[in-house]
């Protein structure tokens, strides 16, 4: 299982339908400039190809707070549904929390929906906690 950087329109192509299965109001027309918008704001899309085809992948992207410091935040991981239960998306956890470690950051954190219960488990079987919620106020 090879972890593949994100660098060009193709390599964000590749991983449409996978985030798509994750954030289904995406739009093609979209999709690539936003991207691309955000690895040059710092995020970085990793991902675990099959056949030529992105089947897993995380977005994530540094940030720094004074209540836990340096971290990376995981704003997407998703694998497509015909593809869950083989792995992919632990390795790609794998990659950022030791990508973490690396960098010497003390966390990584992300947040998910109520009813991700399958990502939970996995979440808390690589060493997560919940510890808070997360509040937003659309405007």
């Amino acid at each position: 299982m090879e972890i593949k950087i994100a660098t060009t329109n193709e390599d964000i192509l590749k991983c449409w339908e996978v985030l798509l299965a994750l954030r289904p109001h995406l739009n093609t027309d979209t999709f690539v400039p936003i991207l691309t918008e955000m690895i040059a704001e710092g995020y970085t899309l990793a991902y675990i190809e099959e056949n030529g085809k992105a089947v897993a992948a995380v977005g994530f992207r540094y940030l720094q707070f004074l209540y836990n410091g340096k971290q990376y935040y995981i704003d997407d991981l998703s694998t497509l549904p015909e593809y869950r239960g083989k792995g992919f998306a632990g390795k790609l956890l794998d990659y950022v929390i030791d990508k973490a470690k690396l960098n010497g950051f003390k966390t990584v954190n992300l947040d998910s929906g109520y009813q991700r219960t399958d990502a939970y488990r996995l979440y808390l079987n690589k060493g997560f906690t919940l510890n808070s919620h997360h509040f937003s106020k659309i405007l």
